[in-house]
């Protein structure tokens, strides 16, 4: 396992609703020559005994023992182009699936074993997929059937409050500038990247969810759908 990416530091595993598993860590990457140093989090999903991975985080020893204990790793999820750096540890670990969205540039050596599709035969019971189509580069979010609906994304919708323990001082700072900290959020680098249009959102706005688990900041409890479609409104006018 030593090719891979090391474990940075991350917080406990949270059941943040029933089989529903939600943790935080740290992401360290460089961008546009900046060093930068942010949270990131990986929620896991368990189905019966097994246990669906989404926008990974690599786990230290004592994390993969507490994720070992709550059921058997059998597939990894790839919602965004713009993560994936901890996905060939979990695959390779697991011997588990990966799922991911078509034009989806992956990490060297990992291979896709089930494309993800709207139409796909998802590894969650009572999922469904939502894939944007007016973006430049692949996104999708994975909407679950339960506790008054929960949707699961990747850079498309954040929540981040404020900067948390994981933060660097200067990525603090800057993230503040680039309006990163606000509630119910989308991606201020991935909309730059992804160039999304209304239309999307408009369609966002048909599912029925009062949570959202998103690969950046805090879970956003019971008022997700309506949080969001002010959001929408706001910068989109849908």
């Amino acid at each position: 396992m030593d090719q891979y990416p090391p474990a940075l530091p991350h917080g406990a595993i949270e059941e943040v609703f029933p089989d529903v598993f939600f943790v935080s860590g740290a992401m360290e990457t460089v961008l546009q020559g900046l060093d930068w140093r942010f949270s990131r989090n990986m929620t896991v999903v368990r189905d019966a005994d097994r246990l669906i991975i989404i926008n990974s985080v690599r786990l230290d020893d004592a994390g993969l023992a507490e994720l070992e204990r709550l059921g058997r790793v059998t597939d990894v999820i790839r919602l965004g182009a713009l993560h994936g750096r901890d996905d060939p540890f979990y695959v390779s670990r697991y011997g588990a699936k990966y799922w991911a969205l078509p034009g989806i540039e992956h990490e060297t050596g990992l291979e896709v074993t089930d494309r993800l599709t709207p139409d796909a035969e998802l590894p969650i019971s009572d999922a469904s997929l939502f894939s944007f189509q007016t973006t430049h580069i692949p996104e999708a979010i994975l909407h679950l059937d339960r506790s008054d609906g929960i949707v699961i994304a990747c850079d498309a919708l954040q929540n981040w409050h404020a900067p948390d323990d994981f933060f660097s001082e200067d990525s603090s700072a800057l993230m503040q500038q680039m309006g990163f900290f606000s509630p119910a959020n989308l991606g201020p680098v991935w909309v730059q990247a992804a160039a999304p249009t209304g239309e999307d959102f408009t369609r966002l706005k048909l599912l029925a969810f009062s949570h959202a688990l998103c690969g950046h900041g805090q879970p956003l409890r019971n008022t997700a759908h309506e949080d969001y479609s002010a959001t929408f409104r706001r910068m989109f006018s849908v």
